[in-house]
């Protein structure tokens, strides 16, 4: 068992969870001297199995869960959670409020953004833009979660050709 480090580490509180022994080395891992260190991603959400399935489909990777109101996806460079509203109430009282997100967004890269794109059709409701060659050089695809949070897809733009 280790603490629920992704979610409630930043306000101090804790709560017992099982995740593999090996995972709870890294997370209570001291941070380098020089800067704090971003390690995971919190979505708070009031349909926790509807975000774990999307998320589930759109990294294809299969979460981690911990009981009804936790999941995580490990994505290699951080952790993105699930938390459940109801679960986030009963720890921190009116702290968060789950599917209310529009000044965040979640980059992902991948390798082929319009591969993802054409992938993802029947999957993703909201588009935002289509793939894009943006101008500080990553092509990008942007779309919405259930919740409404803003999705980057961007992998590095082919280099021009004269």
């Amino acid at each position: 068992m280790i603490r629920l480090e992704t979610c409630l580490v930043a306000i101090g509180l804790t709560a017992s969870f099982a995740i593999a022994p090996a995972k709870a080395q890294n997370l209570a891992q001291e941070p380098p001297a020089a800067a704090p260190q971003l390690i995971n991603t919190c979505l708070i959400t009031p349909n926790v199995n509807q975000l774990v399935a999307f998320y589930e489909t759109v990294l294809k990777l299969k979460a981690e869960r911990s009981g009804e109101d936790y999941a995580e996806f490990h994505t290699g460079s951080g952790v993105l959670a699930i938390f459940s509203v109801a679960a986030q109430e009963r720890y921190i009282p009116g702290s968060a409020e789950g599917a209310a997100n529009k000044s965040v967004v979640l980059e992902f890269r991948v390798a082929d953004v319009d591969q993802e794109y054409s992938r993802l059709q029947s999957v993703v409701k909201t588009w935002v833009k289509p793939p894009t060659t943006q101008p500080w050089g990553t092509r990008s695809v942007y779309f919405r979660d259930p919740d409404g949070n803003l999705v980057d897809f961007f992998a590095p733009a082919a280099p021009r050709t004269k």
